[in-house]
C-alpha cells in the first residue's frame, strides 16, 4: 500500500514535502516484539519547526497512529530522538509514515508505561519500571544512615529487583503503601512484591572492578539525572563518588534505560581513572547458592535460575561477546559474596550490557528453558539490530 494516499487523505492541508516514509527491517532470525526504533530528530527538523514535535504522528500501514516518544538527551530543550515500537517477524520489513495530527486528532496513548523517579520518601532510592519488571538502587542518604548507625539505611551500589505481576505501574502505589505501613511492599497482595535481597552484592547488574581475586565496588550513588520518563523508554543517569580499587582510584557514571515490553534494563557503565582500567565487572548475586548457573562467553549470555519465595526467578546478563574477557562462578562462605561475575573490556572507559529478570509467578516464564530461550533471542536481536531507512 502506498503511503502518499494515506497522508493526503488524512491531512488535506499537508504538502508533498511533508511526506516521509520510514522503512524498518528485522534482519534477525527471531521475531521482534515491541522492538524500539530510534529515529534521529534532525531528520524531521523541518516538520518540527513547522508543526511542533508534539503535533507529529507516526502511522502504520493500516493508518493507525502509533505510540511514540520524543527524547531530549542533553536537556537543551531541543528534541534529539523520536522513539516508536514495531512488531516484526524474522526477516520481515514494514513501512511507516509521518504526518501532522489532524485537527481534533489525539496522539496515541497507553496504560502500559515506563517510569522512573527519585524516591525521597523512602530514604533516597532511585527506582524504575515498565509493564513487566521493576528495579531500584540506593542513594547517599541511605548510605549516611548506615554510616551513622541510623535506621532505614542501605549501603549498596547493587541493583534490586521488584517482582511485579501486573502490567500497570506500581512504583508510586507500593511506596505509598509502604509509607502507610512499613514493609508493605514485601508482602504480595496480588500485584507482586520485593523478596529479593541485594545487600553488598551486585544484585542484578551492579558493577565493580575485579583485581587479585576480589571485587572492588563503589558505595551508593551520589547524584542522579532523570532524562526521560516514558511511555516507551525511561532514561536516567547515576553518578558515583571515587573509590579505591586495588590501589587505583576510579569513579563511575551509569546511564540506565528500560523500554516498554522488555525484561532487560540497558546499562552503559563508564569508569574514570588516571590509570588504565583493566576491566569493568558486572554480576548477579547467587544468594544462598541454591540455583542453576549458566555461563556462555561465546554468546555473551549469563543466567541464574533460583528458588525465590515459593516460586522461581530467572536472572540474566546479555553483553556483546566482543567485550567479554571471562566469566566467573565465584562462590565464598560469607554473606553476599557469592556471585556470577562477567569481566568486560571497556572501550573509552565504558561497557554496554543488559541485565534483567523473569519471575515465574508473573506468568511470563514458566521454566528455566523458557528463560534461556528469551535470553538467546534477546542476544540474537542485539547482534542483528533493526535496519531503518528514511525517505
Amino acid at each position: 500500500m502506498g503511503f502518499s494516499g494515506i497522508l493526503l487523505a488524512t491531512t488535506a492541508c499537508q504538502s508533498s514535502t511533508d511526506q516521509i516514509t520510514i522503512n524498518v527491517k528485522n534482519p534477525a532470525e527471531v521475531a521482534r516484539k515491541m522492538a524500539t526504533v530510534e529515529l534521529n530528530a534532525d531528520d524531521f527538523r523541518s516538520l518540527i519547526d513547522q508543526y511542533g514535535a508534539e503535533k507529529l504522528a507516526l502511522i502504520d500501514e493500516s493508518g493507525k497512529v502509533l505510540l511514540s516518544q520524543w527524547v531530549d538527551l542533553d536537556s537543551d530543550q531541543k528534541m534529539d530522538q523520536w522513539l516508536f515500537q514495531v512488531n516484526l517477524a524474522a526477516g520481515q520489513e514494514a513501512q511507516y509514515s509521518v504526518r501532522p495530527l489532524a485537527e481534533g486528532e489525539e496522539p496515541a496513548s497507553s496504560e502500559q508505561q515506563t517510569f522512573s523517579r527519585f524516591v525521597p520518601e523512602r530514604t533516597d532510592d532511585y527506582t524504575w519500571e515498565n509493564d513487566r519488571v521493576a528495579f531500584r538502587t540506593y542513594g547517599p542518604d541511605a548510605q549516611r544512615r548506615i554510616e551513622q548507625k541510623l535506621p532505614d539505611g542501605t549501603l549498596s551500589s547493587g541493583m534490586d529487583c521488584w517482582l511485579k505481576r501486573v502490567d500497570y505501574p506500581i512504583i508510586d502505589k507500593w511506596y505509598k503503601e509502604n509509607d502507610e505501613k512499613k514493609g508493605a511492599y514485601h508482602i504480595d497482595t496480588g500485584e507482586g512484591h520485593d523478596p529479593y535481597h541485594v545487600g553488598s552484592s551486585r544484585g542484578i547488574g551492579g558493577t565493580g572492578l575485579w583485581a587479585n581475586d576480589s571485587l572492588y565496588t563503589s558505595r551508593n550513588f551520589v547524584s542522579y539525572k532523570r532524562i526521560a520518563v516514558g511511555p516507551i523508554r525511561t532514561l536516567f543517569e547515576l553518578t558515583y563518588a571515587p573509590w579505591e580499587a586495588n590501589g587505583q582510584m576510579v569513579s563511575e557514571v551509569k546511564t540506565i534505560s528500560l523500554d516498554l515490553g522488555s525484561n532487560m534494563t540497558h546499562h552503559v557503565s563508564t569508569f574514570h581513572s588516571d590509570q588504565k582500567i583493566p576491566n569493568i565487572t558486572t554480576g548477579i548475586t547467587l544468594h544462598n547458592k541454591e540455583g542453576q548457573v549458566m555461563l556462555n562467553d561465546e554468546a555473551g549470555i549469563y543466567r541464574y535460575w533460583e528458588p525465590m519465595d515459593k516460586s522461581e526467578l530467572g536472572l540474566g546478563i546479555v553483553i556483546s561477546p566482543d567485550q567479554v574477557q571471562k566469566s566467573i562462578d565465584h562462590r565464598v562462605d560469607y554473606r553476599d559474596g557469592s556471585q556470577l561475575l562477567v569481566l568486560a573490556s571497556p572501550s573509552d572507559g565504558s561497557i554496554s550490557y543488559y541485565a534483567g529478570f523473569g519471575w515465574k509467578k508473573s506468568g511470563q516464564y514458566s521454566s528455566v528453558a523458557e528463560w534461556d530461550a528469551y535470553l538467546r533471542d534477546f542476544s540474537q536481536s542485539l547482534q542483528n539490530p533493526l535496519v531503518v531507512s528514511i525517505k
